[in-house]
């Protein structure tokens, strides 16, 4: 049985089959920030959750970083290798609630992920993958849709539902997905509760694919 959470599955495959992406290919301007902010070097390993089609992960690996780009999706994951062939070894499908990896990360980044998670339950095995995943040193970028204030929840039962979208091919049906925003309160007492320490947090643009995004930089409780 399909979890809610996978629902970005079926909506990939629709864009896809009509030849088009679902996102826009301009990175998201906090990760690059935040990796120079920090002094992350070139040669540290680098884990994406959610890469989507590869928005962020292609430049990076373009530009020489030790990335894995991981997504729940098997399409998004096809995706990403078609568009850079040169590195598809790079790309892997995880569940990070699910699965586990044997490597630890200097840096992990995941943007829009977090919001299209709904339960709680969900939400904790997300941040525990995270802090699990970390080196002792390392740091995680979260970024995720809302204002740091408003709290919304969809149905997850509803995830599949036919829905029409904007797309800048014009309005197409697709699966509603799911969604839950939440404030930056409910943000850091979730972050907090799964033993990582906010180090940062703030507010950023990502156009066109987003207007405000939420972002926090986190590390391992107790380092």
């Amino acid at each position: 049985m399909k979890q809610y959470y996978e629902a970005y599955e079926d909506r990939y495959q629709t864009i896809h089959a009509l030849g088009h992406a679902w996102s826009s290919d301009r990175p998201t301007p906090i990760v690059a920030e935040t990796l120079a902010r920090y002094g992350v070097p070139k040669t540290a390993p680098i884990l994406e959750l959610g890469c989507g089609e590869g928005r962020d992960a292609i430049p990076l690996l373009r530009e020489g970083r030790k990335l894995l780009a991981t997504d729940l999706s098997p399409e998004a994951v096809a995706w990403c290798q078609r568009q850079a062939p040169a590195y598809a070894e790079r790309f892997r499908v995880l569940d990070c609630l699910g699965g586990e990896l044997p490597a630890r990360f200097e840096f992990v980044f995941a943007v829009a992920v977090l919001h299209m998670l709904t339960e709680d339950e969900d939400r904790a095995r997300f941040f525990g993958f995270i802090r699990a995943h970390l080196a002792e040193d390392g740091i995680a970028l979260v970024c995720t849709m809302g204002d740091g204030q408003r709290e919304f929840r969809s149905d997850p039962a509803k995830a599949f539902d036919p829905a029409e979208r904007d797309h800048p091919a014009g309005p197409v049906t697709v699966a509603a997905t799911s969604c839950r925003i939440v404030s930056f309160r409910t943000l850091e007492r979730e972050l907090s509760e799964s033993g990582l320490t906010l180090l940062e947090k703030g507010l950023t643009p990502s156009p066109p694919d987003f207007d405000c995004l939420m972002y926090a930089v986190v590390k391992k409780t107790g380092f």
